[in-house]
């Protein structure tokens, strides 16, 4: 692609499109919302911990090469939107599957269908591969398809908008068993509930800030 972001756009981008698809209720995000979405500890590979600064410049640096705008919904607090689906002409499945490798990292087929589910349901293992060759032939790739582990069977793959991935070396570690990969969903899926619960309390706070001084207009 020409246009690379750093890893810090990636992140900031990929929670964008994750938090529309899986609680669109509380999209576009405020910055408070959106920082702690970049820092959650499930669902994100790196764990990063980024500053309210960071995600500004982030944002800032999206807004202008295209990938994320303010929204029209942030009176009383700006809020922030992707850009992506008007950008590359890009339909929910889609989104979800680039959604993953934005926060996550390179992956195998099977992990993209499981991981993917808080935002969109795959059929099955099909669907999820139909995504992904439909987003590694465009005119201008967004995935391509890494080269096999050693040790591996399923092959891996990783989104282009931060440029091509390094090549990897080899893992010495076996692929974890169905049963574990499994458990780590259901963990997972607990702890982001856990990470969820800060960013709604926020919200909660600025709804009722923001009725405290509507009600005030009125005594």
């Amino acid at each position: 692609m020409e246009t690379v972001l750093n890893p810090c756009e990636i992140r900031v981008l990929g929670c964008l499109v994750e938090k529309e698809l899986a609680t669109p209720e509380y999209y576009p995000l405020t910055l408070n919302a959106l920082t702690a979405a970049c820092n959650q500890k499930s669902n994100r590979d790196p764990v990063m911990t980024l500053e309210e600064a960071d995600v500004v410049r982030a944002l800032d640096s999206l807004r202008m090469k295209g990938f994320a705008r303010q929204s029209a919904e942030g009176v009383r607090a700006m809020k922030y939107c992707h850009c992506l689906a008007e950008k590359f002409l890009l339909e929910p499945p889609d989104l979800a599957v680039l959604a993953e490798l934005l926060v996550r990292g390179p992956q195998t087929v099977g992990e993209l269908r499981t991981r993917a589910e808080r935002m969109r349901p795959f059929a099955d293992l099909a669907a999820v591969e139909e995504v992904l060759r439909m987003l590694m032939e465009r005119e201008e790739s967004l995935v391509t398809r890494l080269p096999r582990q050693p040790g591996r069977k399923e092959q891996r793959y990783a989104h282009l908008l931060a440029g091509a991935p390094e090549a990897e070396g080899e893992e010495s570690a076996a692929p974890p068993e169905g049963a574990r990969l499994q458990v780590q969903a259901e963990n997972e899926r607990i702890a982001r509930l856990e990470e969820e619960v800060p960013a709604l309390r926020a919200e909660v706070a600025e709804l009722r800030r923001m009725m405290e001084e509507f009600r005030s207009q009125f005594e």
